[in-house]
């Protein structure tokens, strides 16, 4: 059993928050210490951007911190080995790594695979692989036991969502909003009305994520879905507190993981 689903089960019924990073963001060092900042103040998977030239799903919140990571190096081999560092005392807390096709098919799918799995890498989501073309780099997660972790859209056709559903692992990644990372206008009723039809396909736990930026909105969307994400809001408050970061994300987890349970 995969920690992920271990994490869910162990939930029993309450919500997960999924509280997203990019590592690197401001540095590599800082990154470890708000995953385990994170972790300690209720996020109970932890979402690691991996980062990328091109982040074209992300609003200019999380594209500053991918040019910060990028200005310093920071490579795919790097998030894998803070991963490998983060395992070393937290051995229960999931991690998906969350990012761009590009820089794992340049490592090889195998290759990336195998040193995921031996980092401690639970979870992959690529947001720029579609379902039809993932084949390759799916089975060579599947046999390193590690999820794929898929996105759905507002526009995802129902054919498409039974596609998604007899591939994905973990949990399925709800996009609430039309647009990039960060966008406002959270319809708590719309995200309702897809879940329900998610559900009549998709028996792993759902996650929303995109618009939650505050107690409130996680609070109605857990009303609704099986996990809460939250990114751009998290990566606001790393950019605000300097010096700070773990401290001020830390709280932000508290207060976020009080509202949905």
């Amino acid at each position: 059993m995969s920690r992920i689903q271990t994490t869910f089960e162990q939930l029993n019924g309450s919500k997960a928050l999924v509280s997203y990073i990019t590592a690197g963001d401001p540095d590599l060092r800082t990154t470890l210490s708000l995953m385990h900042s994170l972790a300690a103040n209720g996020a109970d998977i932890l979402e690691l951007g991996i980062p990328f030239s091109d982040p074209m799903a992300d609003g200019p919140t999380i594209q500053r911190a991918a040019e910060r990571a990028l200005a310093q190096g920071v490579s795919l081999k790097d998030v894998l080995a803070l991963v490998a560092e983060f395992r070393q005392s937290n051995a229960a807390t999931p991690v998906v790594l969350m990012g761009y096709l590009n820089p794992v098919h340049k490592m090889g799918y195998t290759a990336f695979a195998q040193a995921a799995a031996a980092a401690g890498v639970d979870g992959v989501l690529t947001v720029d692989s579609p379902v039809e073309t993932i084949a390759p780099l799916h089975e060579a997660l599947k046999q390193q036991g590690i999820d794929c972790i898929f996105l759905v859209a507002p526009t995802t056709t129902e054919a498409r969502i039974q596609t998604i559903a007899s591939l994905a692992s973990g949990f399925v990644y709800y996009v609430s909003l039309k647009g990039v990372t960060g966008s406002a206008q959270l319809d708590t009723e719309a995200v309702s009305r897809k879940i329900e039809l998610l559900r009549k396909h998709i028996d792993i736990p759902i996650g929303v994520g995109f618009g939650i930026s505050d107690a409130e909105s996680a609070r109605k969307i857990a009303t609704v879905a099986d996990a809460v994400i939250v990114g751009s809001r998290i990566v606001n408050e790393i950019e605000r507190n300097p010096g700070n970061e773990a401290a001020a994300a830390g709280a932000l987890a508290k207060t976020l993981k009080n509202a949905i349970s």
